[in-house]
């Protein structure tokens, strides 16, 4: 398999119990409060990238929604999580210089849902979907990309490819939570995810 444009990729914790209800609640019925404690539990999975490899500046990308899902949904998950993860690192990390970018990355196209989907069917379900709206600003910039979930790692490596294509330095993925694979793998597939271990979750 060929390797991943990203350089590492971290998350809070599994996409199971109660983190899983609690982005259902956020995507689908619109819970906007929850969008600040997950916000902050993303904080500490990207604040388990800092070490002598991380770029102590980086663009903040979200994965983008197609105008037409954001516009049914209302907003973007991934923006809003990314949002909230800057504020709180900005306390936390002063040493980091963090830039949002809400608008690097355009999703060109509207795509099926990737649930159900094998990992072969996902990466030719995001095909073209997804590219760099102005060059200039990414390229030569360290990019931390951000997205609610990791499942197959098929929207991470679209969105790495089409950034490091672009000119950019590299890419860091940092995700809510992680899916429990149920495909089974390819080699190399995890070789650059690491997970952050935190106490479980509980939504009230």
């Amino acid at each position: 398999m060929v390797p991943p444009a990203f350089v590492r990729a971290v998350s809070y914790g599994v996409y199971e119990g109660a983190m899983r209800g609690a982005i259902h609640a956020l995507k689908y019925d619109r819970m906007a409060p929850l969008g600040r404690e997950l916000g902050r539990r993303l904080a500490t999975a990207i604040a388990g990238l800092a070490g002598k490899d991380t770029a102590a500046e980086m663009l903040v990308v979200p994965v983008p929604l197609h105008r037409s899902r954001q516009s049914q949904r209302g907003f973007n998950q991934a923006r809003e999580l990314a949002g909230e993860a800057l504020r709180v690192l900005r306390r936390t990390h002063p040493e980091w210089r963090l830039e949002l970018s809400p608008r690097a990355l355009v999703r060109k196209r509207s795509t099926e849902s990737q649930a159900g989907l094998t990992p072969r069917q996902r990466r030719v379900n995001l095909r073209g979907a997804f590219f760099v709206s102005d060059a200039e600003t990414v390229r030569g910039r360290h990019i931390l990309l951000v997205d609610d979930i990791y499942t197959t790692g098929a929207t991470a490596r679209a969105c790495s490819r089409m950034l490091v294509e672009a000119g950019a330095a590299s890419v860091r993925v940092a995700t809510l939570a992680r899916a429990q694979r149920r495909f089974p793998l390819q080699a190399g597939a995890t070789r650059n995810f690491i997970r952050v271990e935190t106490p479980s979750m509980t939504v009230h």
